[in-house]
């Protein structure tokens, strides 16, 4: 019987799981993105806690599974529950025998400086205690456009400490672009180019407005783009046409399901649609396999068939079960966090603040 490699996503928010349960919808409905941000996802994150964050994580790992995914590399915030909450994720991801790369997305939106050491305590302690077999970790900055440039130097200085790469939202929104101009440089990879954040390996997601010269400069310091192609769309950000024949190009959802064929079917409706080569999407998908093996420092077999997944020797799905939990139990359990979770956004959206 025929198998395949599976999906490795590239950039995904395990969080978002629990959007799948009727997530509130802002009104007026949000048009920018940056107001998109403010009041949805930004809401969203503050209001999880380790439960929500657990029942988040199982959910989505669970779905991609039975979608075909064979690994995730993950990008994480939840402001007020910081400390502990990559072992959330790494303990959902190694409990289902999901191969995860997570970070810390490193930010200043809520609380400045503070939050911001908050974040790459929280990097450094997951990377330096984590001994799971599927699970691996890097330092994570949320978007240059959320931190200052001592915050960037630090990332730098943890980074090579630790001898790990950096995940990062890169120029996903002119918003960014505009950040950094301000700041005095060109764009913001070009800023954190010059500061020198980036080691090799790193991961840009999206790039949407990345200037053609910081793309040129960001594949020969070996740095690795995501493009996630239903997000873009979703939030109206635009195409990034700098990627288009980039070879250092992997594929993401950018916390949409991970639904390897649906993602795919996007990229090349909108790479024809801007008359670029639309048959890169298999180079795409090589890519991301590459990603996930340069963090894991080997190969990951997965074999992807009718009945069965099976990744780095283990079953994870056989027939229409996952091997090491009940999906109705996890679906259950979200939809019950998700509830409460809706909660405290509609606390959030009313008196402005976290409760």
């Amino acid at each position: 019987m025929d198998t395949d490699p599976g999906f490795v996503n590239a950039h995904t928010h395990l969080y978002a799981g629990l959007s799948r349960f009727g997530m509130p919808v802002p009104e007026p409905r949000p048009e920018k993105f940056l107001d998109i941000l403010e009041q949805t996802w930004w809401r969203l994150d503050r209001a999880l806690d380790a439960a929500s964050l657990r029942a988040a994580a199982r959910y989505y790992v669970a779905e991609a599974l039975f979608a075909g995914t064979t690994g995730l590399i993950d990008h994480h915030e939840s402001p007020e529950f910081i400390e502990g909450s990559l072992d959330v994720l790494a303990d959902a991801c190694q409990e289902l025998g999901m191969p995860a790369v997570l970070c810390y997305g490193v930010t200043e939106r809520n609380g400045g400086r503070d939050e911001a050491i908050a974040g790459l305590d929280e990097c450094r302690r997951f990377i330096e205690s984590n001994d799971r077999r599927f699970v691996r970790g890097v330092v994570g900055i949320h978007a240059s456009f959320t931190v200052s440039n001592k915050t960037l130097l630090d990332v730098r200085k943890l980074a090579n400490e630790l001898d790990t790469v950096v995940h990062v939202h890169v120029a996903e929104d002119a918003c960014d672009v505009i950040d950094a101009r301000d700041r005095g440089f060109p764009g913001p990879l070009a800023r954190m180019l010059e500061i020198d954040c980036l080691p090799p390996g790193s991961i840009l997601a999206h790039g949407v407005h990345a200037g053609r010269e910081e793309v040129k400069a960001a594949v020969e310091r070996g740095l690795w783009f995501v493009q996630n192609p239903r997000s873009n769309r979703a939030n109206g950000v635009g195409f990034p046409w700098a990627l288009a024949e980039c070879d250092r190009v992997a594929l993401g959802t950018d916390g949409f399901r991970s639904f390897p064929r649906e993602e795919v079917e996007a990229f090349r409706e909108q790479m024809a649609m801007h008359d670029a080569d639309p048959d890169l999407d298999e180079s795409r998908l090589a890519n991301s396999r590459k990603i996930l093996e340069e963090r894991f420092g080997r190969e990951l077999a997965s074999s992807v068939d009718e009945s069965t997944i099976t990744i780095d020797e283990r079953t994870v799905l056989e027939g229409d079960e996952l091997v090491c939990a009940d999906f109705d139990e996890i679906r259950e359990e979200a939809a019950r966090e998700a509830q409460r979770v809706w909660e405290r956004m509609r606390a959030m959206a009313t008196n402005g603040a976290a409760p």
